[in-house]
């Protein structure tokens, strides 16, 4: 009797969570690239969250998987993921949740680790050339590095150096980890380092300068750039009166400067040097009496004006102005809202200034208006993103509040309080985090 051996074919079960996995998160306000990378030991899960353009990187506290069922938990930013895999496990459809919840769907990477070309781990760009400004009676220079990791294997940066004829600046520890996030880069990430150089004094503005990265096992040097030194915009006061404080002005760490938002395809920092102008009294305090009166705030209701000699190219009225406090919005925060009421000024030279979170019903103008410096566009309120009322202004290069480059500018002419409370003159600067400042 002949034994058959019958080889019946064998069910393979789906791939598991372990791996990487792209998605993209439409916030409303900006498009986010992700990548998450899910390690497995044993029966115990662990990995990460990359949020690539703006080159930060979560680890998650907790993953779960039940079935096809997925949860992830992310207490650094007090956000999770509830998703489902689909048949061959090649998708994850769920929602991202963060204050409110939003839809997302990851797709498996199957390229994830593989090998670079020879020459090509580390990438560096720089998206936006600095241009040299003053400010605090120094010389400035202001940009990001662009840090791409094709590598198959995680990187840690260590130093970056800043050059021009010689060396201009240089950047380890504790100042290189405020300025970077994240020194550790993880294969087919990007970091973006966030660059701000302050010249010696009297020291001559370099034509280009040039940067060396030093990882632990390697050393990257190149990314050269040339300078801007071309004039530019020297204007006018955007408001009147005194006791006017550059709140989250221009400093390396503001939230405006760290402000980079991914939309239409493109990263943009338009808020690169941006002020929230506030107005406090004898007191330092922005307000006197009911904390949740709009009316109660010095800066409130005052005449916003023209910088300089321009054409209006933008408006929006008829958003409603929030009680002030950290968590009220009249209305849900988009794209469209979060400047609140707002104008647009022309400036010339590809130059575009930007006034936001103003009162609704205020606006003295509108698109096509041609503008005199000083002239009264409307009155400071508190619409928009906004927790109090202040008026929200920077100048960028496109006519769009967000989707756009912030540049440097100056002020033809202010008065800067110093700690003895007393104001002394300042010309073609720009006001830096924490001045307090007088417009003549």
């Amino acid at each position: 009797m002949l034994a058959v051996l019958a080889f019946l074919p064998q069910s393979i079960p789906p791939p598991g969570l372990e791996g990487a996995w792209r998605g993209s998160l439409n916030t409303g306000v900006a498009d986010l690239s992700l990548l998450l990378t899910v390690e497995k030991t044993g029966d115990h899960y662990s990995g990460k969250l990359n949020s690539i353009d703006q080159g930060s990187i979560i680890p998650a506290d907790t993953i779960r998987v039940d079935g096809d069922s997925v949860r992830l938990e992310f207490k650094a930013i007090n956000g999770t993921f509830d998703g489902k895999f689909d048949t061959g496990h090649s998708t994850l459809t769920g929602s991202w949740t963060q204050g409110k919840p939003f839809p997302l769907v990851f797709t498996r990477d199957n390229q994830a680790g593989l090998a670079p070309k020879p020459g090509h781990e580390v990438d560096v760009e720089i998206p936006t050339a600095p241009t040299a400004f003053r400010g605090g009676g120094k010389t400035h220079l202001v940009y990001e590095l662009r840090i791409t990791n094709s590598s198959p294997a995680e990187v840690n940066l260590k130093q970056i150096d800043v050059l021009g004829d010689g060396p201009l600046a240089s950047f380890t520890g504790h100042d290189l980890s405020r300025m970077l996030t994240p020194t550790r880069i993880a294969a087919g990430a990007r970091g973006i380092a966030y660059v701000w150089v302050t010249l010696e004094d009297n020291a001559a503005i370099p034509a280009k300068i040039r940067h060396k990265l030093t990882f632990e096992n390697r050393t990257f040097e190149g990314a050269e750039v040339a300078v801007s030194t071309a004039p530019m915009p020297a204007l006018g006061p955007p408001l009147h009166g005194e006791g006017w404080l550059a709140m989250n002005g221009p400093q390396n760490e503001s939230a405006h400067r760290r402000a980079l938002l991914p939309i239409g395809g493109s990263t943009w920092i338009a808020q690169r040097f941006a002020i929230d102008w506030v107005q406090v009294g004898s007191d330092s305090a922005t307000y006197t009496g009911d904390r949740k009166d709009n009316k109660s705030y010095h800066a409130y209701g005052s005449e916003v004006l023209a910088v300089a000699d321009a054409v209006v190219v933008t408006t929006k009225d008829g958003i409603p102005q929030n009680v002030p406090g950290e968590n009220s919005r009249a209305v849900p925060m988009t794209i469209e809202t979060i400047g609140g009421n707002h104008i647009i000024l022309d400036l010339g030279q590809g130059r575009y200034a930007f006034y936001a979170h103003l009162q609704p019903g205020s606006l003295r103008v509108k698109a096509g208006d041609h503008v005199m410096r000083g002239q009264v566009l409307a009155l400071l309120g508190n619409s928009g993103n906004s927790t109090e009322p202040h008026l929200h202004f920077h100048v960028s290069d496109r006519n769009s509040p967000l989707a756009s480059q912030g540049v440097p500018y100056v002020l033809e002419s202010f008065a800067l309080r110093g700690k003895d409370k007393r104001y002394e003159k300042r010309e073609k600067q720009l006001p830096l985090a924490g001045d307090m400042v007088r417009f003549d």
